[in-house]
């Protein structure tokens, strides 16, 4: 997650800073896709991470062949884990990627070990930064996914961006709605895209892997995964 975001806006080649949070108010996490194969869960639980998201699918045609070891492997060594789902919004609707998603991995269940799916939106790995929409079309394009997530899961997506892709193709405003999880690989989360006053979760380095923080003790994190 995130590739795309080091690719165009840099950083996360060397190991950042340690982030400027409180680390009694914060819990440690990560990310993992196909990219990381089969992942040591024991080992990264050990060094302190305590929550994962791992890529479930992308688009309409892809699903990650590691998700089982990964999705299954964070929760059974304990930690609070959920999908994500890599938008591609200029292949199909957001509610096909939406169904696509929570069909294959991107569910979610009370169980207090379950964080409600992530949408991916980042720059485009294959194309146009915007993948070709307007920021109106995009907006709706984003509202059409959570929209129809939340009507097949009760929970609304988590929101990952960066705030400079974000700025420059989105014109909607989430924050009422979409917990946040904001990319920037800085020891500082800096500026906050359109209209979210606070952050949730922020990817902070993405070496030796990609890195996160919760923002708030580890009962608020049990708090979003029960919804």
């Amino acid at each position: 997650m995130g590739s795309q975001i080091r690719k165009h806006e840099g950083g996360g080649e060397l190991p950042a800073p340690e982030p400027a949070v409180d680390p009694l108010a914060t819990v440690a996490g990560m990310d993992v896709s196909s990219h990381q194969g089969n992942v040591d869960w024991n080992s990264w639980w050990n060094q302190g991470m305590r929550f994962a998201y791992v890529k479930a699918t992308e688009g309409t045609g892809y699903k990650n062949p590691y998700f089982a070891q990964q999705y299954n492997g964070s929760y059974n060594v304990g930690m609070i884990r959920g999908a994500y789902h890599f938008a591609l919004p200029d292949r199909s609707s957001g509610a096909a990627q939406a169904n696509y998603f929570v069909d294959n991995g991107g569910g979610w269940s009370k169980d207090g070990k379950t964080l409600p799916g992530a949408l991916d939106m980042e720059y485009n790995p294959y194309g146009s930064t915007c993948y070709g929409k307007t920021k109106s079309q995009m907006t709706a394009w984003i509202k059409d996914f959570s929209d129809t997530y939340h009507s097949r899961t009760g929970r609304w997506p988590v929101i990952y961006t960066s705030t400079t892709w974000w700025n420059q193709c989105v014109s909607g405003d989430f924050s009422s709605t979409n917990p946040l999880w904001v990319a920037r690989y800085a020891s500082t989360v800096g500026q906050l895209p359109y209209n979210w006053g606070i952050w949730t979760i922020w990817q902070h380095t993405s070496s030796p892997i990609d890195k996160n923080v919760f923002n708030g003790a580890y009962d608020r994190l049990q708090a979003l995964a029960n919804g």
